[in-house]
């Protein structure tokens, strides 16, 4: 048996090579920067600024899902739109190195946002909006859609085919599973909502905040949904924020009230995916050592009893 996962080969010595394979002159300097689903390093530059680059998980998305997401960002970038898009060699933004295909970016200092404050709240709406403005220009073909198909069905499925679920609890999971299927497919189909192009995974994590305002990082999970999507992880709960965020982003794009509704829908599949992603993910050495309680019972149990009170709340 075969235990060595794919990243095992992707050593210091190969990450320098990768970037030098560019034209880039490295000076050995490497730090790991926080990532789980793909490998993310901080490579320095000979008499230059770093480059951070990103490693892509194997068989994860298409060479032309990724150039999607490369595309995206290239034209809010273009659009002025503060993100931070990657680097290209003779119009090709997409590399391969020893088997791995990757992407450099500029590397972009920055700080945590406040989203308490309403100043910033409301600044981050207008950043929003923009990104918004762009993605409504045209469609994704090879993205992922934010649906019940992608986002619980097949997480669910995954889970049920892993070893991380105990076996006493298979047929409450499919049975809540399923009842979130259903209760999601009737909130949307109540909302109608518009869908475009989005970030896909806007929670403060992938805010940098500078002198200039706030900058969106991290496209690597950009989808197809509705507009309440890139918002809803940037709510802290007071009143007062959310009219805040909503004021700004409405300086550019107006927002239909009634995607509101779709908060705990999106939180409750989010839920889902995010349990999936754990068992598909478990084969990968860096996740049981990063979530060790998503291989005991009692963590599983928890999860189930927190869908069962989301989908109480649903309506």
């Amino acid at each position: 048996m075969n235990d060595r996962h794919p990243y095992d080969a992707l050593t210091p010595e190969v990450i320098l090579a990768s970037a030098e394979s560019l034209g880039f002159c490295t000076d050995g300097r490497l730090l790991a920067l926080p990532s789980y689903e793909n490998r993310v390093w901080r490579i320095g530059i000979d008499g230059g600024e770093p480059v951070v680059a990103k490693f892509y998980r194997p068989g994860r998305w298409s060479d032309a899902a990724i150039r999607e997401e490369h595309a995206f960002a290239l034209e809010l970038a273009e659009a002025e739109v503060p993100v931070a898009p990657p680097i290209a060699r003779d119009g090709e933004t997409l590399h391969r190195h020893a088997g791995f295909r990757f992407a450099l970016f500029p590397r972009i200092g920055g700080r945590d946002p406040q989203l308490d404050r309403l100043d910033t709240a409301e600044w981050i709406g207008r950043v929003v909006a923009r990104v918004h403005q762009v993605g409504a220009r045209a469609r994704f073909r090879h993205r992922a859609t934010l649906d019940v198909p992608s986002f619980v069905e097949a997480p669910a499925r995954a889970v049920r085919a892993s070893s991380l679920l105990p076996r006493h609890l298979a047929d409450r999971h499919a049975a809540l599973t399923g009842d979130i299927a259903r209760r999601v497919v009737a909130a949307f189909a109540a909302v109608e909502p518009a869908t475009l192009r989005l970030h896909g995974d806007l929670h403060p994590g992938n805010l940098l905040w500078r002198e200039a305002g706030p900058l969106l990082v991290d496209f690597d999970d950009c989808a197809t949904g509705p507009a309440v999507a890139d918002l809803f992880l940037l709510l802290t709960g007071d009143e007062a924020q959310r009219e805040a965020l909503v004021e700004g982003y409405e300086t550019f794009r107006a927002l239909d009230p009634g995607e509101w509704r779709l908060v705990t829908p999106l939180r409750l599949m989010r839920q889902v995916h995010y349990a999936g992603w754990l068992a598909s993910r478990w084969d990968d050495p860096a996740f049981p050592r990063a979530f060790p309680w998503a291989g005991e019972a009692r963590w599983w149990e928890e999860h189930l009893d927190d869908l069962a009170r989301a989908l109480d709340a649903i309506d």
